[in-house]
């Protein structure tokens, strides 16, 4: 569903993403780990076909991610980090403008906004303005937004950065049916207790760079650690014996 090769992107003489292979097969709930400053957010707006690679090729369901970006995007769903949303727009409205981008129907956009804002409990505050929103709640509304055409592929950067205990636990068990239902998960984020709870493949990412990637069990054994965070030390630059060792 997602592959890169070579992928790089350079600011002057600082390069923020360096040479990185990724492969995500369809179905996969896959993560992407890296301690801040990393180049997660970087790398997905690559994918997104909102920053043009410095070399290297990006593709979705075997479509370049910035040459054939309109045709590629009809496969995916977007959340960023920090989602912005017009100043004069509620959430009902922008809600409607998204599913008549993708020329949903009004039945079929009623319906898929119930299940989804009541699902994550934004159903109450769809009649506010969006820029009103807590963080917490633009997080909820971008993601009922990037679901309501149910694309093949969901990305997501930092999905729970904003959301309450309640609401994490509530997204992290909606991208587990996805996966349960064919679709693709992608999503960057540096806690790694939702990659271990979550994800059947993992990549972590250093420096601009895939320092290592594989199931965790596969990461555990090639740093030879015993934990995930063992193996995220090992990655990052510490050692694998510093996050095992016991506090």
């Amino acid at each position: 569903m997602i592959a890169t090769a070579g992928l790089v992107k350079r600011y002057g003489t600082f390069t923020a993403v360096d040479d990185v292979a990724l492969r995500v097969d369809r179905g996969r709930l896959f993560g992407l780990l890296g301690p801040n400053g990393a180049g997660k957010t970087t790398l997905i707006r690559m994918l997104m076909g909102l920053l043009r690679p410095s070399a290297g090729s990006a593709t979705i369901a075997g479509i370049d991610c910035f040459a054939g970006r309109a045709q590629a995007m009809r496969h995916v769903g977007y959340v960023p980090d920090d989602p912005y949303f017009h100043d004069y727009l509620t959430g009902r409205e922008l809600v409607r403008f998204v599913a008549g981008m993708h020329g949903l129907d009004r039945a079929t956009t009623e319906a898929r906004a119930t299940a989804l804002t009541g699902r994550l409990g934004l159903t109450d505050d769809l009649g506010e303005f969006a820029v009103n929103y807590s963080k917490g709640m633009k997080k909820k509304l971008a993601l009922v937004l990037a679901l309501m055409h149910e694309p093949a592929l969901l990305i997501l950067d930092e999905p729970t950065n904003g959301l309450d205990p309640y609401a994490t636990r509530e997204a992290m068990e909606l991208l587990r049916e996805l996966t349960a239902q064919g679709r693709t998960v992608f999503f960057s984020t540096h806690l790694l207790d939702q990659v271990e709870r979550l994800c059947d493949r993992v990549a972590i990412m250093s420096r601009g760079r895939i320092a290592a990637q594989g199931t965790i069990a596969e990461l555990r054994e090639s740093a030879g650690a015993q934990s995930l965070e063992g193996a995220f030390f090992a990655a990052t630059g510490g050692t694998a014996a510093q996050a095992d060792a016991p506090a």
